[in-house]
């Protein structure tokens, strides 16, 4: 058993190194709809994101993250489910995310084993100081996202309130 539980970790392992050293959705995104920046100052990751909306739905979505080998791989993913899915698929979605990474609390809908490799995600739970960096992509597009819906153009204002990347604390 331990055995079997060591080949998992190495796979996972595996499936996160595969998506740091070549990240999905590193493109650029025409005409976004959405521009965030999101940072975890705890392990210099930073982020920026952008989408195009077609309606409610992610029509393109953006990730260039630098930082460590779990918020990158973690943003890879989100990239690799986003497109075409609605604003609130992707609140709930989030929410999933951070449920599996913090409380280990997924709400039932979701099925996060049919989300690309998401699931990969959860080992982090056992190191606390890592979920910022697994959950700094989700927080930066919802973040855009609740930007937009409240009515923003989704580009950072120019008041020196939003002028600051989000800093996740």
């Amino acid at each position: 058993m331990h055995n079997h539980d060591h080949q998992l970790d190495e796979m996972y392992r595996d499936i996160i190194l595969d998506h740091y050293r070549s990240p999905r959705g590193r493109k650029d995104v025409a005409d976004p709809t959405v521009v965030n920046e999101g940072m975890n100052p705890s392990c210099g990751d930073e982020i920026e994101m952008k989408v195009r909306l077609k309606g409610d739905t992610v029509e393109e979505l953006g990730v260039h993250c630098a930082g460590c080998a779990i918020s990158v791989a973690s943003g890879s993913m989100l990239s690799e489910i986003a497109e075409g899915r609605t604003i609130s698929e992707l609140k709930v979605i989030a929410a999933a995310v951070k449920g599996m990474l913090t409380t280990g609390e997924v709400p039932e809908e979701i099925e996060l084993d049919e989300l690309s490799d998401i699931e990969v995600l959860e080992g982090v739970r056992q190191f606390p100081v890592r979920i910022k960096c697994a959950l700094l992509a989700w927080v930066t597009l919802v973040e855009g996202l609740e930007r937009y819906e409240k009515g923003g153009s989704g580009e950072n204002a120019s008041t020196t309130e939003d002028a600051n990347p989000t800093v996740i604390v």
